[in-house]
């Protein structure tokens, strides 16, 4: 069975979400190469720039992964009158999901990373940022704005870098402003006092950014959620999610409940803004009704994603998808399944814009034409169904002495096989109403077949669907194998 099958109408659900993001928007630039040699002036690397990417950063890093699943965001932030603040301006111009409320400061320069990366290693990072605070009157324009779209939204984002947009005063008005709205209020907090978040929903500290607010290291498991549940305690906190790079998340509610997950990440290329994707997919949940159990679930497959990629990326709902189908691949090696577990599969990999195949038999003895059939028959489709006879369909079908392999041996040899993905027994003589159950997007049989003369063909076609015919290996029979068995044994 999936253990994911619910949590795929959550991520089908993302692309409603409606959130506003709060603080401090910079402008990241990667600037890649190669290093071919080292310069001649000083003992430093000489990078032989290939090309540069420019994106929102900081807090237009959040506002990127919320788009990428589907969602529109209010975006307030300050930016100066300046080229990079210019550059941030038209980025989210061009996105038609971003509703601006960015404010300028003339007085300050435009937050502005920029990376130098070669061969995906990076070499180093250059930081414009200005030193002045930001003027109260943009604040109050910011904050204004903030009142006008709060009941357009269904949960807000405070992302601080610290950078003087979310300054202690702000921050309490903001909470204050989304919880008198009953919106959800999540935090990605900079400061190690925790009482400037009080009254946030949700706050996400990295284990560092945990350490430093309680005073120590917490070791275990047990030592984060006790930090954890002493902070919330303190600072009417309702929950905290604790990110722990390699070993996961440990997610601590008000109410006892505590959910630690571990990191999906089979390769780690760059965790910039890792932290930002998990903020994002958090808010996005909380503002289309997931709860946060599962809310912690997608995002921490949605980290294991982003940092796969190469710079600041951002994931799409398919990708989440496509990541909980292989996982429930990997938890379920066995592919034998019953029906309503076959439906439930099905029903997925339709989401998931897959073709969806079919293909059936005894398979008592496989043998070469069987295994050519098959892979013949998964190359028609993206994902093929093998419905397998019955031990009571097949003696009906073949006689009192066949099969000569039980059904569930049948299937578990088929299930090896890399060309199926799924195997059913079905107990009448034809598949018809299995095909009809299933109702496959590709029917496939053997050439000795005609169109015509294939159980389920009309259905699928009247379905939009279609009959295949595939190429079989000449002189291959289960029933010969068995006479030559007999003949041997004689």
């Amino acid at each position: 069975m999936q253990r994911h099958a619910g949590l795929t109408s959550s991520v089908e659900c993302l692309g409603g979400a409606r959130v506003m993001v709060v603080g401090d928007v910079m402008l990241d630039r990667f600037v890649r190469g190669k290093v071919a040699r080292i310069s001649p002036e000083a003992p430093v690397p000489v990078l032989r720039n290939a090309h540069q990417e420019v994106m929102l950063g900081g807090a237009g890093n959040v506002v990127r992964n919320i788009t990428a699943l589907g969602g529109h965001v209010v975006l307030a932030g300050v930016l100066g009158n300046d080229d990079a603040g210019r550059h941030v301006k038209r980025l989210v111009a061009k996105d038609g999901q971003i509703t601006s409320i960015l404010q300028v400061d003339p007085a300050r320069v435009t937050s502005e990373k920029s990376r130098f990366v070669a061969d995906g290693h990076h070499l180093l990072r250059s930081d414009w940022d200005s030193e002045a605070p930001v003027a109260e009157e943009v604040h109050e324009r910011l904050l204004a704005a903030a009142a006008d779209h709060i009941d357009t939204v269904s949960a807000v984002i405070l992302s601080d870098y610290a950078k003087g947009v979310l300054t202690p005063p702000v921050l309490r008005r903001l909470i204050d402003m989304a919880r008198n709205a009953s919106k959800p209020v999540i935090v990605d907090p900079k400061s190690a006092d925790y009482a400037l978040y009080r009254g946030a929903t949700l706050v996400t500290p990295n284990r560092a950014e945990l350490a430093i607010a309680v005073g120590y290291r917490p070791a275990t498991t047990e030592d984060i959620v006790a930090a954890a549940e002493g902070l919330m305690r303190d600072h009417d906190i309702q929950s905290l999610l604790v990110t722990r790079s390699e070993e996961g998340m440990t997610l601590v509610c008000g109410d006892g409940l505590s959910v630690n997950v571990q990191a999906e990440a089979k390769e780690v290329f760059d965790v910039s803004g890792a932290g930002d994707t998990v903020v994002a997919v958090m808010a996005a949940c909380l503002a289309t009704g997931t709860n946060l159990s599962d809310a912690v679930q997608l995002a921490n497959v949605a980290a294991s994603l982003v940092v796969a990629k190469l710079g600041t990326a951002v994931v799409t709902p398919a990708e989440i998808l496509h990541a909980l189908a292989e996982q429930d691949d990997r938890a379920n090696s066995d592919k034998v399944l019953t029906l309503s577990e076959l439906q439930e599969r099905i029903a997925l990999w339709k989401r998931l814009g897959l073709k969806v195949g079919f293909t059936n038999g005894c398979f008592d003895l496989v043998h070469p034409g069987h295994v050519q059939l098959l892979a013949a028959a998964r190359r028609e489709c993206d994902r093929l169904i093998v419905g397998l006879n019955s031990d009571a369909s097949v003696r009906r079908l073949k006689g009192p002495q066949r099969p000569i392999q039980e059904e569930r041996s049948r299937a578990i040899v088929l299930a090896a096989l890399a060309s199926v993905d799924a195997v059913v027994l079905f107990e009448k003589d034809t598949p018809l109403e299995l095909i009809q159950q299933v109702q496959p997007q590709v029917l496939i049989k053997g050439a000795d077949y005609t169109i015509d003369q294939v159980v389920g063909g009309d259905f699928v076609q009247r379905n939009g669907g279609r009959v295949a015919l595939v190429q079989l290996v000449p002189d291959q029979s289960t029933t010969r194998i068995a006479k030559r068995i007999q003949s041997a044994a004689g």
